[in-house]
């Protein structure tokens, strides 16, 4: 029933969103202060690459201020851990002095693995914004669909595709600098 106003809602303002396990997907508008958040996500992954890092960057924004940053820094710091995601959820749980991070939106610019999208979970994060799918190890929607399975107790809103050329050209331009000779 309620499913049922909600579509009713959505169609009244024009939006088409699939239903998917019960929940509705809106797709996400390129409204300009998601594209300003990312581009700081692009930012940290652009630090993490000057580093010798695979080039991901993640933020945490909470009532439109970011709390944390991160790019990753596995290799630098010999943590497997610390992928961007973590490294940007760590830096706002000390800034918010909450390991809960409800109402805050993590917005990263490659699709998450399972790790971090079982952190984020685990973090209560409200709403999760990712830029390019990860067809190696995306556990949002590309391999797994853990930040909205509804057999956890938490699930997060998903919007994705924000930037998705930039932050998938990051990646792509960071390995093949690697393979060149």
């Amino acid at each position: 029933m309620a499913a049922d106003v909600g579509r009713r809602v959505l169609l009244a303002r024009g939006v088409r969103a699939p239903f998917v396990h019960g929940l509705w997907y809106i797709p996400v508008s390129m409204e300009e202060t998601e594209i300003q958040f990312m581009r700081a996500a692009l930012a940290e992954a652009e630090r993490a690459a000057a580093e010798g890092e695979v080039p991901v960057g993640a933020i945490v924004v909470r009532g439109g201020e970011i709390v944390g940053r991160g790019g990753n820094r596995m290799i630098g710091s010999n943590d497997p851990s610390a992928h961007a995601e973590i490294v940007a959820m760590r830096e706002a749980a000390q800034r918010l002095a909450n390991y809960r991070l409800t109402g805050c939106t993590l917005y990263v610019t490659l699709e998450p693995c399972a790790m971090c999208a079982g952190a984020a979970v685990l973090a209560r994060v409200d709403r999760l914004v990712y830029g390019c799918d990860d067809p190696k190890a995306g556990a949002v929607r590309t391999l797994f669909r853990l930040a909205d399975d509804l057999r956890l107790n938490h699930r997060i809103e998903i919007a994705r595709g924000v930037l998705a050329e930039e932050c998938a050209a990051c990646v792509r331009e960071f390995f093949q600098s690697k393979r060149a000779p």
